[in-house]
């Protein structure tokens, strides 16, 4: 049973929360949504002491969780943007979700049905746009999205990308396709599995079409080679492997790259693929995206690791001890020129080493550690909360206390084909605004209301 001075306690910080936003609801102006598909909230509601769509932690009392949050925010004073900056996460090669989105953050006027059908609104270039990773994969396509996301920046908007797990995992498999084989390496194209297969299928749709595409391509058999591993591979890599991956993880990584290369091979085949033209597909795809004058080299050659704005620390999946260290000791600007070197260095180092778990943690026990060493740390810079997608939610965004640490959960299930495997219809909309003023909001189609969290309020007497 709850302690009734707790329950007292959550009464006091709802009356306080209530009355702050009702003086100065920071919503967007929203325009132009008659051309967008999802309905938008209306009006707000608070978000601490929100059920439990609204905050998580490893403890079902509510008053112990607000009682932690409390105490978080009274650790030091919270800085806030000196610009609202506006993140989306997880767009997943869906326009249409990442469009919507940008009308539900007042940040474009929608005109009509085509993507270029808008008009930046004049706040929006004292604003900051950030994309919070996995651009790729699963939604309908990647090609027209990173197009838009462009065409966004293009007209004035500040936009910052931040890596995610499939963004760079789909960059280094293209990238493999066009390297010499090495045991440690040769596996990272067939790590994509089917997953990879619609990017692929796009490309020879709107790059391939000639006639004379594949004159030069190899045979089948020597384009299988060099996509896939060998046989040599499964024996060798676990040797490679052992000084950066537990046994556990290593005999997981082996059962998994089986699965996937039927996968790859199913999708091929379902896609009417035939192996040259995936291969074609696949050398296309690293011209397009990593050659230094390729058509959407921008998208890697801009992508950062993490952004610091204000106490929030933005990220596609979360931190660890390594990386913490890293940041308390040469501070974020390093991080991400680390990031761009290892990126463009060995990719298995890469990949499997601290930066790149940034991107694809969820803090099990497979994943690099983050105690509460690593927290004090992040802590000590002024660093109060953290700010990412990756993990996919069902009723907007969330907060999580995790490691005695405020997380921002912000993966809404933008991308269309998520939400059907979900049970949701159509493409979602959703945006987390972290205004100057000190206030949160949560938008998300998937919630009646806008999530509005606001520490100075945590901490009212």
């Amino acid at each position: 049973m709850e302690n009734p001075k707790a329950r007292r306690s959550i009464y006091r910080l709802t009356a306080s929360l209530s009355d702050s936003i009702s003086k100065s609801p920071p919503f967007p102006k929203v325009h132009g949504r008659q051309w967008i598909q999802p309905t938008l909230p209306e009006g707000g509601e608070l978000w601490s002491p929100g059920d439990h769509h609204s905050i998580a932690k490893e403890t079902p009392k509510h008053a112990a969780r607000l009682d932690l949050m409390s105490r978080l925010t009274e650790q030091t004073p919270w800085k806030w943007p000196r610009h609202p900056v506006h993140f989306i996460c997880d767009p997943h090669a869906d326009t249409d979700a990442f469009l919507s989105s940008l009308v539900a953050a007042g940040l474009i006027k929608k005109g009509g049905p085509e993507d270029g059908d808008f008009k930046l609104i004049r706040s929006v270039k004292k604003s900051r746009i950030l994309i919070g990773g996995d651009c790729f994969d699963k939604g309908p396509s990647v090609l027209r999205l990173l197009r838009s996301i462009h065409q966004v920046s293009d007209r004035g908007a500040r936009l910052t990308l931040l890596a995610g797990n499939h963004d760079i995992r789909t960059l280094l498999g293209l990238r493999s396709t066009g390297s010499a084989q090495a045991p440690h390496n040769e596996h990272f194209f067939a790590r994509l599995g089917a997953k990879s297969v619609p990017l692929l299928a796009e490309i020879a749709r709107e790059y391939l079409k000639d006639r004379h595409a594949l004159r030069g391509v190899p045979s089948s058999r020597e384009c299988q080679r060099r996509l896939l591993p060998s046989k040599r591979w499964f024996d060798e890599f676990p040797s490679i492997a052992q000084w950066v991956m537990p046994e556990k993880n290593i005999d997981r990584e082996l059962k998994r790259l089986r699965e996937k290369i039927e996968e790859l091979q199913t999708a091929c085949d379902t896609a009417d693929l035939s192996i040259r033209q995936t291969y074609a597909a696949a050398r296309k795809g690293e011209e397009l995206f990593l050659h230094k004058k390729g058509t959407f080299s921008w998208f890697p050659r801009n992508m950062r690791l993490a952004h610091r704005s204000g106490s929030f620390l933005f990220i596609h999946a979360g931190i660890n001890n390594r990386v913490a260290i890293m940041m308390a000791e040469h501070g974020i600007k390093h991080l991400n020129r680390e990031f761009r070197r290892q990126f463009r260095g060995d990719p298995f180092e890469f990949y499997y080493g601290p930066l790149a778990n940034t991107m694809r943690t969820k803090y099990r026990l497979s994943d690099m550690p983050l105690t509460k060493f690593g927290v004090d740390l992040v802590n000590k810079m002024g660093i109060h909360a953290i700010v990412h997608g990756h993990r996919n939610l069902l009723h907007g965004q969330r907060i999580m206390l995790c490691k005695g640490m405020i997380n921002f959960e912000c993966d809404t299930s933008l991308d269309r084909n998520t939400r059907k495997k979900e049970g949701l219809k159509g493409h979602g909309a959703s945006v987390t605004l972290f205004h100057p003023q000190g206030q949160v909001l949560g938008i998300s189609n998937d919630y009646p209301k806008i999530k509005v969290f606001e520490p100075a309020a945590l901490i009212k007497k």
